[in-house]
């Protein structure tokens, strides 16, 4: 593996680098501009957040539409329940990711720059506040933090304006996209932290970083944060985390949202989200799950739908009632054993609540069950009851 880019210099266990070691370290910061989009364009770099979208055509795109005046949101609210990779960053390499909101800034014509951060993330919260302090005084002056709610959905990019300007994290998929129409009506640049902090190391060297953060979460010896090269087999960060602590079950990929990997097929799926991409999956948020053999694939399920029902936000019938529902037959087949006539709700009910939602969550959820239930279909089919589980 090659040396590490975004967690490179002082060990992240250390707490926050600080300016005078940021700068020493990296150099002074680089301009950004019209050639550093361009840039960005050809190194090919997508968004870390979760959807992958090329972060050059979205900064050419803000640009487009700023007329001066855009915004730059840079979106660490990490709602995924197990994934640790921005909080960490931002406890540990906040200028880097500071750097990158003001090289965003200058790119897309931007005045105000938001660090949305997640609540719960104290220590991150800490650090980023801490680090804003060693700014210049016109960066502090652009600069204001904003505090993301506990929520699954709230990392959505619309529901980072909405909360920006009206105080509540709500989503939707209603035109205009922040992109063209966001906060106070100017165009907005939502960009994951880890993304930005890319931008900042490819300002720097003019080359495309070749590496992405992963989260490695269950049923391993040692969970936590890797640094690993792009195109690295999922099964080598499983072996960064100590290896599998018993037989797994199967892997799920890309967090929450994303999909169920029988342990054969896992091992050597190259994190790359272009590669991943091509076989029907995603990188996600970078989270890898891994489910020990000797845990209730149903009863997982079924814990994590309770999870992701709990988390709408009440907008519409498909993602209220539905998800609820959904929630429901996943339980009741955990709790009481299978019953055809939830099997056949699951899959009716999976098909009427898909792309009818007023936000993209209720089509993460169907995707996730609907991949569960094709992985697990055999323990869905025959599964005995069992004592309820917490998710």
């Amino acid at each position: 593996m090659s040396a590490p880019q975004l967690l490179a210099g002082p060990d992240p266990s250390r707490g926050s680098e600080r300016r005078a070691e940021h700068v020493a370290r990296l150099g002074p910061l680089p301009k950004g501009g019209h050639a550093l989009i361009e840039l960005l364009v050809r190194t090919g770099l997508t968004g870390r957040g979760g959807a992958g979208f090329p972060v050059g055509l979205k900064w050419r795109a803000v640009a487009a539409a700023s007329h001066g005046s855009a915004v730059v949101i840079a979106n660490g609210a990490e709602g995924e329940p197990h994934s640790r990779k921005d909080r960490l960053l931002m406890t540990s390499r906040p200028h880097l990711i500071l750097d990158g909101a003001m090289l965003a800034a200058a790119s897309v014509n931007a005045k105000q720059v938001v660090l949305y951060i997640g609540e719960e993330h104290h220590a991150a919260m800490r650090s980023m506040s801490g680090a804003l302090t060693e700014r210049t005084e016109h960066e502090r002056r652009m600069v204001r933090i904003v505090a993301a709610p506990p929520r699954y959905v709230a990392g959505d990019s619309s529901a980072t304006v909405h909360l920006v300007d009206a105080g509540i994290a709500t989503p939707t998929t209603t035109p205009p996209s922040p992109r063209d129409r966001g906060v106070g009506g100017a165009a907005t640049l939502v960009q994951n932290v880890e993304t930005l902090a890319h931008v900042a190391v490819i300002a720097r060297t003019g080359i495309a970083t070749d590496t992405v953060l992963i989260t490695v979460a269950g049923g391993v010896r040692a969970p936590g944060v890797f640094e690993v090269n792009v195109g690295t087999p999922l099964g080598g960060a499983v072996q960064l985390a100590g290896g599998a602590s018993e037989p797994v079950r199967a892997v799920l990929v890309g967090g929450y949202f994303g999909q169920w990997v029988e342990p054969a097929e896992a091992w050597s799926l190259p994190l790359d989200p272009h590669a991943l991409r091509a076989r029907g999956l995603s990188l996600g948020c970078g989270v890898i799950g891994l489910v020990p053999a000797s845990h209730c694939a149903v009863c997982e399920v079924a814990g994590i739908m309770r999870y992701l029902a709990s988390e709408s936000s009440a907008q519409c019938g498909p993602c209220f009632f539905g998800l609820r529902a959904l929630a429901d037959a996943c339980t009741r087949i955990a709790e009481r054993g299978t019953d055809p006539g939830d099997l056949q709700r699951l899959q009716r009910w999976s098909a009427e609540v898909q792309g009818r939602g007023a936000c993209k969550h209720p089509d993460g959820v169907v995707m996730f069950l609907q991949s569960a239930m094709k992985t697990f279909g055999d323990d869905f089919a025959h599964h005995p009851a069992h004592i309820r589980r917490s998710a």
